[in-house]
């Protein structure tokens, strides 16, 4: 593992890169030992709240390290980027659809911008592995940023930009899609919070929970005052 402390100048910030180990691994079964939890999102009005999309890897790890981070409100996970009517995870997981596991930010951005959001995305997972985080492999992995309108693509693509311009990842090419958003399917009810309530779970002790303290680590200043 990896950390790579480095200044981007586009954006005035200092920043740490937390990159995912490329070792060799096998893919983890989500389903075990799995039981169905329904998701507080339903019971908040938060229509006053922006909405940003991403996609980098488990939706598990992803949700969590959003919901960290101060201006949050929620986080959902969900399907995205793909032409499929209503995915179940069942199709996702084993890639007979072309959706990624991806979440749906809800913020306020009076206290956090889309460009924090995406510096979050970016220092969270490695934007050079290629359909894969972690032990998680296929296209249904994949780094996706969404945009909503030319102001979001313009940010994500400015900050691939000095990553590379500083070259943050060396000779690696970030493979990250920039993509219209379009739609965004909530996934099931039992993977909303699914790391905070299901801590015993192997998956979340030996990949979730270590990804998210590697990035509290290193985003320090980004976190929520009870996520420390």
């Amino acid at each position: 593992m990896q950390f790579k402390k480095y200044t981007i100048l586009t954006f005035t910030m200092i920043l740490a890169v937390a990159c995912q180990s490329k070792a060799k691994s096998t893919k983890v079964d989500h389903e075990s030992a799995i039981k169905e939890i329904k998701t507080d999102a339903t019971q908040q009005d938060l229509s006053q709240y922006e909405k940003a999309y991403f996609a980098s890897g488990c939706f598990w790890c992803v949700e969590a390290i959003f919901e960290s981070v101060k201006g949050v409100q929620e986080v959902v996970s969900g399907y995205a980027g793909g032409n499929e009517k209503d995915p179940t995870y069942k199709q996702v997981a084993n890639g007979q659809t072309s959706h990624a596991e991806s979440v749906k930010v809800y913020y306020n951005p009076k206290v956090i911008s889309f460009t924090a959001l995406v510096q979050v995305f970016f220092g969270s997972h490695d934007p050079t592995s290629l359909n894969r985080q972690g032990p998680d492999r296929g296209p249904q992995y994949r780094s996706v940023a969404f945009y909503k309108n030319e102001q979001e693509k313009t940010i994500i693509e400015a900050y691939i930009g000095a990553l590379v311009d500083q070259k943050i990842y060396d000779e690696d090419p970030i493979t990250t899609q920039v993509v219209e958003f379009t739609k965004f399917y909530d996934a099931e009810d039992y993977h909303q919070d699914y790391e905070r309530k299901n801590p015993n779970n192997s998956y979340i002790r030996n990949v979730s929970i270590p990804r998210l303290n590697r990035f509290k680590a290193n985003f320090q200043d980004f976190l929520k005052e009870d996520s420390h």
